[in-house]
């Protein structure tokens, strides 16, 4: 994939500029695919991770959407350090848009004939229908897509913005500052945002009448934070490893973006 390129096309002004297009593609395309997935993935199961510390068990209920979520801010941090903030910030709005997309021919898809009979109760069609899978995945999509839309955009925009904030305030020193500083913050934006809006507004998640709100909320929240942050975590070595030879293979000082600042 990456070896060296002797046949460079007329847009390409050496192979290094070349070089360094295929990796930009290649971080690009693994953030829009992730974030593709986890938008239709989302929230239709949760995975029962809970443990015991000291006989008391801890609930741990993660949405299987979270799961390729903590490589979306691992990829934006490498184009952050390695390209800059103002195409760190293109990739955001392009994820954003895509996953409208995604929405839109998930939406366009169930109102074309033919007409299917829906439960006015459940919005489903019989679970034995051959369409059900499809009207399934649709309306958790659909009812969650606001939820994760402005949870992503306020997150990712966050994740870029504080990133680059530490980078200038350290010189482009202290590279674990920004990787894990700017996740941490804006994971928990992103947690908090779209278990309470997929609550609140698209009744999306799986809670008990019975049992008090917020502490069902809470360990909603709280699951997908600890998951995303101890991934942040152990990504830091990756990450210093990454930049260090892309820089070096790609020809980039990634602290030349703060030179006179």
């Amino acid at each position: 994939m990456f070896r060296a390129v002797t046949d460079l096309h007329p847009i390409e002004a050496s192979v290094i500029h070349a070089r360094r297009e295929r990796v930009f593609l290649v971080l690009a395309g693994l953030f829009l695919g992730s974030m593709t997935m986890l938008n239709i993935l989302g929230v239709s199961r949760f995975i029962d991770l809970s443990f015991e510390v000291g006989g008391m068990r801890i609930p741990m209920a993660l949405a299987v959407g979270v799961l390729p979520y903590p490589i979306t801010f691992l990829c934006t941090d490498f184009i952050s350090e390695l390209y800059g903030r103002a195409r760190a910030s293109a990739v955001v709005w392009v994820g954003l848009m895509l996953n409208l997309w995604v929405a839109g021919f998930l939406w366009l898809g169930g109102a074309l004939p033919p007409a299917v009979e829906l439960d006015p109760v459940t919005g489903l069609p019989p679970s034995d229908a051959y369409d059900f899978a499809f009207y399934r995945i649709r309306m958790l999509t659909m009812g969650a897509v606001v939820a994760s839309m402005v949870a992503y955009l306020a997150a990712q925009l966050c994740d870029v913005f504080l990133f680059h904030f530490w980078k200038r305030l350290t010189r482009g020193r202290h590279l674990w500052l920004r990787n894990n500083g700017s996740t941490v913050v804006s994971q928990f934006v992103d947690t908090f945002a779209v278990i309470t809006i997929t609550h609140f507004y698209a009744k999306g998640l799986p809670i008990d009448p019975d049992r008090e709100l917020w502490s069902q909320l809470w360990v909603y929240i709280g699951s997908g934070y600890v998951f995303k942050v101890v991934v942040a975590l152990l990504d830091t070595g990756p990450f210093y490893l990454g930049v260090h030879y892309l820089s070096r293979w790609l020809g980039i000082d990634p602290s030349a973006e703060h030179v006179g600042d």
